[in-house]
């Protein structure tokens, strides 16, 4: 019996009509942080990184006085195992100690309704990182309940919503402003997504993560959260 013919499915990110038109695009950003310990001097990775032309930032540790992370990203995930794996075992990096408990690596995503898709996916996560006016960040996973995934969509709406308010209002009145990684099959510890928020002072990144507890998401439909990792970049490749 011939097998009936499937269309594949389309994997494209989509956002919502701009003049019209759909908007679909298959480009976006995959971006991994790295964490060390015994690093007693932070200079010479921020020279070696700035040497191989890495698109990404180091960051010192506020919770280890020897810590320090690096977070780079690339639309080719090829980089991670090719140009960052290479710069990663040349001598300034490799006597670090690696501390992988805060190993994240995801990818950007659209969930249909953004009015710039390209900014959303390229854009704007380029600029939570590298600008040089949000030094402090707090990176973190989470993984939501398999109860979420059974809620009706219009529920499930309803719920990211109120979470997503709370965000835009950070973000517009420029305290914290954050990337969305999502990074389903990527972690080792089966998380959804990785967070990463960063801003020009610490405290309002540690209130919106306060703000959102009391939001529906967090205090019911989320497995795991952290850990985290709080940092403040010491270099930030141009913008």
């Amino acid at each position: 019996m011939e097998r009936k013919h499937t269309n594949p499915p389309d994997i494209r990110e989509k956002g919502a009509p701009r003049d019209g038109k759909p908007q679909a695009s298959d480009h976006r950003l995959f971006m991994q942080l790295l964490a060390f310990g015994d690093c007693g001097d932070s200079r010479p990775l921020a020279d070696a990184l700035a040497l191989a032309g890495v698109q990404g930032a180091l960051y010192e540790d506020v919770n280890d006085p020897y810590g320090t992370a690096v977070v780079t990203f690339s639309d080719d995930p090829d980089f991670f195992v090719t140009k960052l794996r290479d710069l990663l075992h040349d001598k300034t990096f490799a006597t670090l100690r690696p501390k992988p408990q805060f190993t994240m690596f995801g990818r950007t995503y659209a969930i249909g309704y953004e009015p710039d898709l390209e900014e959303t996916l390229i854009g704007r996560p380029r600029r939570s990182v590298l600008n040089p006016q949000w030094p402090w960040a707090i990176w973190y996973p989470l993984r939501r309940s398999g109860a979420f995934a059974q809620l009706p969509a219009e529920q499930q709406r309803g719920i990211l919503g109120e979470h997503g308010s709370i965000g835009m209002a950070f973000g517009q009145a420029d305290y914290a402003h954050d990337v969305r990684l999502a990074c389903h099959g990527l972690d080792e510890h089966d998380n959804d997504f990785v967070i990463g928020l960063t801003g020009k002072q610490l405290y309002p990144l540690s209130a919106v993560v306060q703000a959102m507890r009391k939001t529906k998401q967090t205090s019911q439909y989320l497995a795991s959260l952290g850990p985290f990792l709080v940092g403040k970049a010491v270099w930030q490749s141009q913008l």
